[in-house]
């Protein structure tokens, strides 16, 4: 292995070795699970694996918080998520529940729409979410929201726009 290939290894060890725990325990505070913590700190350190710049990271903590913050808004917003899908999934009658391999699937979708429809607007969201899962037309949508009639079909022209060009 090449000399510029080890630095970034070290450092990598260096700071893993010297502020994992630290990380780990202020992961448990965000989350208070241990076992999502380590989960967010093996995360945090896949993320940065590779980098060159670990040689030169000034504050190493304010580093590695910055990292994971990122990575803990997506877990509670998956965690949201999957909530969210087992009280509708709960409210479902028994012949019409999915099956677990099913619902796995079906929560990893919807955690992929969420993360599409992420950076528009919130009402273009409001009326994509209005839609889909609320079947309302574009008349109820633009009165629930109260926007025109012409901005629901532009909120939901980018909705839509937004779920396939990630693809």
């Amino acid at each position: 292995m090449a000399e510029t290939q080890l630095l970034p290894q070290r450092a990598l060890q260096t700071l893993y070795r010297d502020h994992s725990r630290w990380l780990e325990g202020w992961l448990s505070r965000q989350v208070r699970s241990r076992c999502d913590a380590a989960d967010l700190v093996q995360d945090t350190f896949l993320r940065i694996i590779g980098r060159d710049s670990l040689t030169a990271i000034e504050s190493a903590r304010g580093y590695l918080r910055t990292v994971a913050h990122g990575l803990l808004l997506n877990h509670r917003r998956r965690k949201r998520l999957e909530q969210l899908y087992l009280e509708t999934l709960a409210c479902q009658p028994e012949p019409t529940a999915a099956a677990p391999d099913v619902g796995v699937i079906a929560l990893e979708t919807l955690v992929e729409i969420d993360n599409k429809l992420e950076g528009l607007p919130a009402k273009a969201r409001q009326a994509f979410l209005l839609s889909k899962l609320e079947g309302l037309d574009h008349a109820q949508i633009a009165e629930r929201l109260g926007v025109s009639v012409s901005s629901v079909r532009k909120y939901l022209f980018a909705a839509v726009r937004s779920c396939i060009s990630c693809q």
